[in-house]
């Protein structure tokens, strides 16, 4: 959690006056890196590195919107590291906001950052296509995220937590954001569709799994850990969330040879030098 921490004290820049940025959120440094380059130092975005997996992921996303809230514009010029509050402890610890108090709003969200903070999350990174939905160096973006695997097993097949009664496992994108972020790839001459992008603990290496999740959420575009875990965060917060995925693989039988992550990770670089037109014009 140390890099979480570390990336989240890089200085913004001077003259940031903006009341509301928007948190990038990526499983790993290479993602981030990409998200980064793509950006081009746009001090608007602040790009985290969170681990890999939903929980992670959540866990991570939450920090950072913590800090971001109680984060204001005269911290950017007067940054110091004896008054960080997102520092890591020596021991590699947790974020321990001491002198700062978060406290949970009437409506039963874990913060509103009214005062400052961010409009929106998103997560980004690379993932698995469907076949015939996403071909390997394509975009996806969400229309919603969805934990396809949460829930529990039965002999007459999965059973989502959705049917159990104990929650929901999906976590609509905001629609017209979500369409014009594809809009916006597409014209830029970028492969884009706009999809459900599913969320899962243990990463297709079958047929027969791709094919189930496929039967279990019809048009699925592609696969990743954490989406879910960061709309969640987001969910949390108030916050809208959306999910950017490049993809390297096919979702199905395990071929690490034919993975394509430079790829990926180049179309993940290009698709966030989009991100500020459609967030900030």
């Amino acid at each position: 959690m140390y890099q979480l921490h570390q990336h989240l004290n890089e200085p913004r820049g001077e003259g940031n006056n903006s009341a509301k940025r928007v948190l990038i959120v990526t499983a790993v440094e290479a993602e981030r890196e990409a998200v980064l380059a793509g950006l081009a130092g746009d001090y608007r975005f602040d790009v985290v590195a969170a681990g890999v997996g939903t929980a992670a992921a959540a866990a991570g996303t939450a920090i950072a919107l913590a800090v971001g809230a109680a984060h204001t514009p005269a911290d950017d010029k007067a940054h110091s590291p004896e008054r960080d509050t997102t520092r890591a402890a020596a021991d590699g610890t947790a974020y321990s906001p001491e002198s700062e108090t978060i406290s949970a709003s009437e409506g039963g969200t874990a913060y509103s950052p009214d005062r400052h903070g961010y409009a929106y999350v998103i997560s980004a990174g690379i993932g698995g296509g469907f076949a015939g939905a996403a071909e390997i160096g394509s975009l996806v973006v969400a229309s919603r995220m969805v934990a396809a695997d949460l829930g529990s097993d039965s002999p007459d097949g999965f059973i989502s937590v959705d049917e159990l009664g104990f929650g929901s496992s999906v976590i609509p994108a905001e629609d017209e954001v979500s369409a014009a972020l594809t809009g916006a790839l597409r014209s830029a001459g970028l492969d884009a569709r706009l999809g459900p992008v599913l969320t899962v603990a243990t990463t297709t290496g079958t047929l027969a799994g791709a094919q189930a999740l496929a039967a279990r959420v019809p048009g699925a575009a592609a696969e990743g850990m954490e989406g879910f875990g960061v709309a969640e965060a987001a969910r949390q917060f108030g916050l809208p969330a959306l999910e950017l995925r490049a993809i390297s693989n096919a979702v199905g039988p395990r071929d690490r040879g034919a993975w394509k992550i430079g790829e990926a990770l180049s179309a993940l670089r290009q698709a966030s030098s989009i991100l500020p037109e459609v967030f900030f014009t």
